[in-house]
């Protein structure tokens, strides 16, 4: 067993899946230690593994910048309790997971004081904002990233990087086709899964449209079954608010997501770390995005990818529909899922390139090598020394 004189971490994750990886790693972490004592910006799942919540994630997940703009106020207030935090813990380690720009907020105020950063789940510079490559080599001084294609980016600027594999594969078996029948039209009964969100302004957004979808598809199929998994960060109450007003009957789930999607035969996704979940289990799905009109437009503007789906970017190509701001809507939403339902060719297609995504992804033990990385910075600081200065072979002024 490691000693560490009860060494302190910060961990900060702003948003519900960055909460369930960081909670992975502690309680990895505190099997090799005990003894450290961990506080985190986050919310049930650090909590269970044994950390001290600062600040709740809910206060902090926003997406879009209307969406930001509103939550400002709040958002300003508990990166400055946090930064006195810092200044007078004596932490050992910061732990960041993904959030970019309040961690990286966050990261700067640690690297004035000499906290080494470790940084787990890279911010998507492959898609947007490219320059922030530079500020990370400037303040972190281990990425830890999920993605194999990340690795390149960070060595060309000169950033000490590993790839430890996706989180998502510590939990979720990969499916192949072999495990997933045709659907039985003969018996009607096509089970469908919606998972609107971990954020409440996107399930207010994206529910009403599933649940018309929904009502769609029950006229075609008046014996399909649909369940809606709620995310840990939404109330169950909320979504029975909603799904009272829909003439279809559907089952309200929470903590059982995994469930929910292995039974399913279709899954309607909120774009996001849902649709490598989705992808892992092997189910065929319809990606859909909504954010504000300004916060999209801007976005087009700025993003430099071709899919918004993370299923779709890991594939390399478009392998499941995606339907974005107004095509997120009950017809179009029907419309896919009509085909995947019926078109059995299309949907094996599409299973066969899930499994390949889940190739790409790794192998499983990312929590685990994390958590190693964790205590290998806390034993030997100097052995991870930050970029500062330029990163090298960056471009000048990208971004």
């Amino acid at each position: 067993m490691v000693r560490s004189d009860h060494k302190k971490i910060l961990v900060i994750a702003g948003e519900a899946s960055g909460d369930l990886h960081g909670g992975r790693v502690i309680e990895n972490l505190l099997r090799l230690d005990p003894q450290i004592r961990v506080y985190a910006v986050g919310g049930e799942a650090l909590r269970q593994a044994g950390a001290q919540i600062l600040v709740d994630s809910s206060e902090l997940a926003v997406v879009g910048i209307t969406e930001v703009i509103g939550r400002m106020g709040k958002i300003i207030r508990r990166f400055f309790e946090l930064k006195g935090f810092i200044k007078k813990t004596g932490l050992s380690l910061l732990i960041l997971i993904d959030f970019p720009d309040f961690n990286l907020a966050v990261a700067n105020v640690a690297r004035k004081v000499g906290i080494p950063i470790l940084y787990y789940i890279s911010p998507q510079v492959w898609a947007w904002r490219p320059g922030r490559v530079r500020k990370i080599a400037r303040r972190i001084d281990k990425m830890a990233v999920i993605l194999p294609f990340e690795v390149p980016i960070y060595e060309r600027a000169g950033v000490s990087v590993e790839f430890v594999g996706h989180p998502l594969l510590d939990s979720i078996p990969c499916q192949g086709p072999e495990n997933l029948p045709p659907i039985n039209k003969e018996r009607g009964t096509p089970q469908i899964v919606l998972l609107p969100g971990s954020r409440t302004h996107e399930v207010q957004s994206l529910l009403p449209e599933m649940l018309e979808a929904c009502s769609i598809l029950f006229k075609k199929y008046p014996k399909a079954r649909f369940t809606i998994a709620a995310a840990s960060t939404i109330r169950i109450e909320d979504l029975e608010s909603m799904v009272r007003s829909s003439p279809v009957e559907t089952r309200l789930v929470k903590g059982q997501t995994y469930r929910a999607i292995h039974e399913a035969d279709l899954a309607i996704v909120a774009s996001g770390t849902a649709t490598l979940e989705t992808a892992l289990l092997g189910k065929p799905m319809v990606i859909l995005y909504r954010v504000s009109p300004i916060s999209y437009w801007v976005g087009r503007a700025l993003v430099n990818v071709q899919c918004i789906g993370l299923v779709n970017i890991v594939a390399g190509k478009r392998i499941i529909p995606e339907l974005l701001q107004d095509e997120a809507c009950g017809k179009r939403i029907a419309e896919e899922a009509l085909r995947i339902l019926e078109d059995e060719a299309y949907r094996q297609s599409m299973i066969r390139e899930l499994q390949e995504v889940g190739r790409r992804l790794g192998s499983p033990g990312a929590s685990e090598r994390v958590a190693r990385l964790a205590v290998a910075m806390m034993r030997s600081p100097s052995a991870f020394p930050a970029c500062h200065g330029s990163a090298a072979g960056w471009p000048k002024g990208a971004g």
